[in-house]
């Protein structure tokens, strides 16, 4: 149950979801108004690109598509299991998400459709780290499933059943940090263009090595 989880697990899903918030709105500024931390828009835009005579757009938003499962492909190699579990490689798929994020910018900058593809297997690398809490899938890259879940825990609570308190605070931290996000990214690209991607990627960084720090202190010590 979620009650069992570790307070650095609502920690982490609000800076995770502040990053997604940071990047995405980057993405909707300066990738022809393309999001990149989830695939709704993009597959609804493969959709008209295929009646339309721009193969070079279609390729480029396929690209976006094949890149976030590539993303999402690694952390699943990495992870295994669907629970919360201290010593598992969320540092070095952090580390990897900001590596990304910076090598993003590089090719951004020099108008390279890569820089796309980069940014979206960041996000999508990220959207697999989340796991199933309490029965319900938590995904800190977009907040449609948190909106509909939290509804839902709702119209129970409504008919008399149960409300999973601590469960409704995680799903408001992702949304809220997921909005904050967004207006530190539009904050960002106004000041920095693409540039700005190197706070969300310093963020995926500096939060890899405090959970390598926390795993390494609540560590068991060798017995003598």
């Amino acid at each position: 149950m979620i009650s069992k989880l570790p307070k650095w697990v609502e920690y982490g899903a609000f800076v995770l979801a502040l990053i997604a918030g940071c990047v995405n709105a980057i993405g909707l500024l300066g990738f022809e108004h393309q999001s990149v931390s989830h695939l709704s828009g993009t597959a609804t835009l493969v959709g008209t690109q295929l009646l339309s005579s721009s193969p070079t757009a279609l390729l480029h938003l396929l690209g976006i598509l094949i890149s976030f499962i590539i993303g999402a492909t690694l952390s699943g190699a990495l992870l295994s299991g669907s629970s919360v579990k201290l010593g598992r490689h969320y540092d070095t798929l952090l580390v990897v998400e900001g590596l990304l994020l910076i090598g993003a910018i590089y090719f951004l900058q020099a108008g390279s459709f890569v820089g796309h593809y980069m940014a979206s297997a960041a996000c999508g690398l990220q959207n697999a780290l989340a796991t199933t809490y309490s029965g319900a899938i938590v995904r800190t890259t977009h907040v449609t499933g948190i909106f509909t879940d939290l509804g839902i825990m709702l119209g129970s609570w409504l008919k008399g059943e149960g409300f999973d308190r601590r469960k409704a605070v995680l799903f408001l931290l992702i949304i809220t940090g997921f909005i904050c996000g967004g207006a530190l990214g539009a904050l960002l690209f106004q000041q920095f263009q693409f540039y700005a991607l190197i706070v969300p990627a310093g963020i995926c960084l500096t939060l890899a090595i405090s959970y390598r720090l926390y795993k390494r202190k609540t560590a068991p010590k060798p017995s003598q």
